[in-house]
């Protein structure tokens, strides 16, 4: 009874130190080492089965999900009309970035199978009438003057940066054609921005982060420095004081796009090193310190246009992360989780997903591939 009595006090006492290192480990920042990256780069054989998706719809006029506004009876025409360098892919911007993925694809791959077939369809629709037909859209009436703003323009001017950085003979006539459109948006994005009062902070088509980040790499790569700075100015009047973002709040049933992430993103873009490093301290700690995760969005079925959203919501928030993976493990690994959840499945055979997820698939595995 005695050896009871003197022992049972140091069992508690070890029972009570065990609990309380417990509870400190959990409430501690995760230090996790970078792991050495077991992830191949991008694969012809991978780059050939993405590449399937683009070439399928590029020129598949039908299904169209068109957003006209009827101003007069004219103005009542097939897509195609209206369109005819973008009319593929159900819908004018998956169409634009169905485009951006054949021209990546091709620039990387110089082997790859279909080459010459997707070069022909690029030189039939990204022709210099083609594009002044899309042009003369932007003007059919009042409603069309705002049309895929700025969801469609920020793949647009994707476009146009990849096709003017790839030293090709077809590349550089292609960008010639299209240059006319990326600088009418380039207008409409400095017409626009100084009257958006406060940033839209969705995970659809409309976020502002998004819109500004592909357009800000797109006047980066040609010089057009008047929207290099209102892309900066606006940024940071938007989000330089935003703070704890919730982020355990995503994803809404419909996302394609983390508004938190592309926050991110567009921030790492316009702060300088030591400035972004304190603001995203502030504004995802938990995420930053390695405290919290983040599971991949999970797709019960493929075949529902809006509930495969959450496939590219995998895609993109991967591509927001890995630019900071690379200095921090518990980052690089939520990235990777996200593009292995969907990387597969996006084949599955069901249009509404194929239409559009092989370029955000291929933007997160640049991203990852290309980061610095």
């Amino acid at each position: 009874m005695r050896k009871l009595c003197i022992i049972l006090p140091i069992v508690i006492s070890l029972i009570f130190f065990i609990a309380c290192n417990s509870a400190e480990t959990r409430n501690s920042p995760v230090e996790e080492a970078v792991p050495e990256s077991k992830v191949e780069l991008l694969s012809l054989e991978e780059a050939e089965r993405l590449a399937s998706l683009p070439m399928k719809c590029i020129q598949t006029n039908l299904p169209y999900k068109a957003g006209l506004t009827i101003a007069k009876e004219e103005d009542l025409q097939l897509p195609i009309v209206h369109h005819p360098a973008f009319y593929g892919c159900f819908d004018w911007h998956s169409a634009v970035h169905g485009h951006w993925s054949l021209v990546y694809l091709l620039k990387r791959f110089p082997d790859l199978s279909i080459q010459a077939e997707a070069r022909k369809k690029l030189a039939a629709n990204l022709t210099a009438e083609n594009i002044k037909k899309e042009i003369e859209y932007f003007s059919l009436n009042k409603y069309t003057q705002s049309f895929e703003r700025t969801y469609g323009w920020a793949w647009l001017l994707k476009l146009g940066e990849e096709l003017k950085t790839w030293d090709d003979p077809d590349a550089q006539q292609w960008y010639s054609n299209l240059e006319p459109l990326c600088k009418l948006l380039s207008e409409k994005y400095i017409d626009y921005l100084p009257k958006l009062v406060y940033p839209i902070r969705v995970g659809e088509h409309s976020n502002t982060a998004f819109g500004l980040s592909f357009a800000l790499d797109w006047a980066r790569t040609v010089g057009d420095a008047p929207l290099e700075k209102m892309i900066t100015d606006r940024a940071k009047e938007f989000y330089s004081s935003d703070v704890d973002c919730p982020i355990q709040w995503e994803p809404s049933g419909y996302d394609f796009l983390s508004p938190c992430l592309e926050e991110l993103n567009i921030m790492r873009r316009v702060l300088t090193k030591e400035e972004f490093a304190q603001w995203s301290a502030d504004f995802l700690p938990k995420l930053i310190q390695g405290i919290d995760s983040l599971e991949p969005g999970k797709v019960k079925d493929r075949s529902d246009g809006k509930l495969v959203h959450l496939d590219g919501l995998n895609f993109s928030r991967a591509w927001c992360l890995y630019p900071l993976g690379q200095s921090n493990g518990h980052i690089e690994n939520i990235a990777n989780a996200h593009l292995d959840y969907s990387l597969n499945k996006i084949t599955d055979g069901d249009y509404a997903g194929e239409h559009w997820l092989a370029s955000f698939a291929l933007y997160a595995l640049k991203t990852r591939d290309e980061r610095k």
